[in-house]
């Protein structure tokens, strides 16, 4: 059992990435902040006019150690993302390969490309919540599930959800990301370690102009 925990711990855990993704930013000009979807799924929270360095996320839903990393520093990253200080790129892959964690973190990802950038917040917030448990084992993320909760944030996305429309589309761009494992959290291309856990030692990376601006 606990070889089995350790093992799970190690493939969440890998902060790793074998390349630097570019952060697009359209135009000059400045809208404010705000939530927008690209076309490859990721989702920006950020003032795409502005000079805020980058911090991309990437999680994977079925992840507990995304869970974790979500409830320490989740409200810090979006608190200066809407000050303007980061441009925050959220990323959801699935990197797990064993079953059940790999189908349901499909069905999450999916699900959460159908949810109007209007509720997809709340909705990650929510996907968390549920996470399946205990990991490795549980199965969960139905779609029936993930369509009652979309609806519970809003959005009546119930036959989006239920066809797993997007399942292909994501499995596709997950992978075009040579990722070792999740969380992985980059600051201008730079990875972090345990700092992207830590509220105060984040805050201070961001706002302090560790990385490269790109």
């Amino acid at each position: 059992m606990m070889k089995r925990l350790m093992a799970v711990a190690a493939a969440c855990v890998a902060i790793a990435v074998l390349g630097v993704l570019a952060f697009s930013e359209p135009g000059a000009s400045s809208d404010g902040v705000q939530l927008t979807r690209q076309a490859d799924g990721s989702v920006i929270l950020a003032d795409l006019g502005g000079d805020a360095p980058v911090l991309d996320v990437f999680e994977d839903f079925d992840c507990p150690v995304c869970k974790d990393m979500h409830s320490k520093v989740d409200t810090t990253i979006q608190r200066l993302a809407r000050e303007g200080k980061v441009k925050v790129v959220f990323h959801a892959v699935t990197i797990f390969e064993d079953e059940p964690m790999r189908s349901n973190s499909i069905r999450a990802a999916a699900a959460a490309r159908c949810v109007p950038e209007a509720n997809w917040l709340a909705f990650r917030d929510e996907l968390y919540a549920m996470q399946p448990a205990p990991h490795g084992v549980a199965s969960g993320f139905t779609v029936a599930e993930l369509a009652a909760t979309a609806r519970k944030v809003g959005a009546s996305v119930d036959a989006c959800v239920t066809s797993q429309s997007y399942a292909k589309a994501h499995l596709a761009e997950t992978a075009k990301i040579p990722l070792e494992g999740t969380p992985t959290v980059l600051l201008d291309g730079q990875m972090l370690g345990p700092e992207a856990f830590d509220p105060v030692a984040l805050e201070r990376a961001i706002t302090g102009g560790v990385g490269v601006r790109v």
